[in-house]
């Protein structure tokens, strides 16, 4: 598959963009701590960036979807990269005012260019089979997951030879020099005209074709049950992430074992890398929203079983299982959420399950904050579950319902055919 033309080049971009993003929290955090004397100060602009960041990202991408990366993705990267540069000269110098600070982090996040879901929308349209979408949507998240990893490995390098300011910096020209690179690879060449409308009978919605309205209130509010299942699932196992860390951290505590906490986090990324590679290379007969309902259910029961750990080893072994389900439960709301979009939409699409996933996390690593010391671990490894249980508890009995045969579902599969000269061969 990276053999395809323009493969390499493009994938190899969007990976450099992103490992930007692998390296930007950890500096931020730490730049302005040096620069506050404060860690107040630092959670609350980390906090403005990541949810200006987070929840601005379906809009972001949909000036993509609408102009195309050229157009949209190049402008969004040199006023993300100016915008952290800035924050990089602030952060130099001692005595900053925290104000100042969250004032620069607001734009900064509202900026971030959605390379994961242009990368994931130019892999749909490079793949047309699905089983090697499958294999090149398990790469991404698999890839993704190993710069988040390495991204603070990085950071943590560079400051022993330079101030946190320049991780800073460092992340600005990485995300930079990927996003340009992205842009102008001839795999976005058939961007052009992915605006326009398709041809054809009333939407669902009983809309006529070109009248606009929120892609994600179609989804949600007028029966796609694929698409709502995968931003659910993407939520709930956000949760589930965002819980297991606090957690990780509080078994350490309750065990003085803090060392544990890297090698339980590793297991888990392990994990997940072997389980999406996995994944990506078996042909899979069962549908994708049968696939994630069992991988939603295997991973939520996996964590619940964490919380009867008595040993850190045993908890080491069960992370390492369960990370085997979530890059491939991540893949798989991707794969629905690219089935369910229309052309005009993919990176949208893309979008709101990144959404979900880094929304849900949020809010759980907020809400599980309260609960340890007031319950047992092994409660709050349970509620973290329980999420994920639930979502895949209700996808399965949707599945199940058989379909009325007097009315026959309406097909919302895009049309594959290009609406551009088709390339000769794949790139990601």
């Amino acid at each position: 598959m990276l053999r395809t033309r323009y493969a390499c080049r493009t994938f190899g971009a969007s990976l450099l963009g992103r490992l930007s993003y692998g390296m930007v929290s950890f500096s931020l955090v730490l730049a302005i701590k040096e620069a506050t004397d404060s860690y107040a100060v630092a959670g609350t602009v980390m906090a403005l960036f990541a949810l200006t960041s987070v929840f601005l990202s379906p809009v972001r991408a949909g000036l993509v979807d609408r102009y195309g990366p050229r157009r949209a993705l190049c402008p969004m990267a040199a006023a993300y990269a100016l915008l952290l540069t800035g924050l990089a000269f602030a952060t130099a110098w001692p005595g900053t005012s925290g104000i100042l600070l969250g004032i620069l982090a607001v734009p900064t996040g509202a900026c971030t260019p959605p390379l994961g879901p242009v990368m994931r929308t130019v892999w749909s349209d490079l793949v047309p089979d699905r089983r090697l979408l499958q294999r090149a949507y398990s790469l991404d998240a698999v890839a993704e997951e190993l710069l988040f990893v390495t991204g603070p490995l990085l950071v943590g390098l560079l400051v022993h030879v330079a101030a946190p300011s320049v991780g800073l910096a460092v992340s600005a020209a990485l995300v930079l020099i990927g996003s340009l690179a992205l842009s102008s690879s001839p795999a976005v060449r058939g961007w052009a005209g992915r605006e326009k409308p398709p041809v054809g009978p009333a939407s669902p919605e009983g809309l006529v074709p070109g009248a606009r309205s929120s892609l994600l209130r179609r989804w949600l509010l007028h029966g796609d049950p694929g698409m709502r299942q995968a931003i659910t699932v993407s939520a709930a196992v956000g949760m589930c992430l965002g819980a297991f860390d606090l957690l990780v951290i509080a078994f350490a505590d309750e065990h003085k074992t803090p060392s544990m906490v890297a090698w339980v986090l590793a297991a888990l990324s392990g994990g997940s890398a072997i389980g999406g590679l996995v994944y990506g290379a078996v042909p899979w007969r069962a549908s994708t929203r049968l696939r994630l309902a069992l991988l939603a259910a295997a991973m939520g029961l996996t964590m619940a079983a964490m919380g009867f750990s008595r040993d850190p080893y045993v908890l080491i072994a069960w992370a390492a299982i369960g990370g085997l389900f979530v890059a491939p439960a991540l893949t798989t709301a991707y794969l629905i959420a690219d089935e369910c979009a229309d052309p005009a939409g993919r990176t949208r699409a893309s979008a709101w399950v990144n959404t979900s996933f880094n929304a849900g996390s949020a809010g759980a690593t907020a809400a599980i904050g309260h609960l340890v010391g007031r319950l047992p671990l092994s409660v709050c490894f349970a509620l973290a579950a329980v999420p994920l249980v639930l979502s895949a508890a209700t996808a399965l009995r949707r599945s199940r319902r058989p379909t009325p045969k007097t009315a026959a579902p309406i097909e919302l599969k895009e049309d594959r055919t290009p609406t551009a000269e088709p390339q000769p061969s794949f790139d990601g």
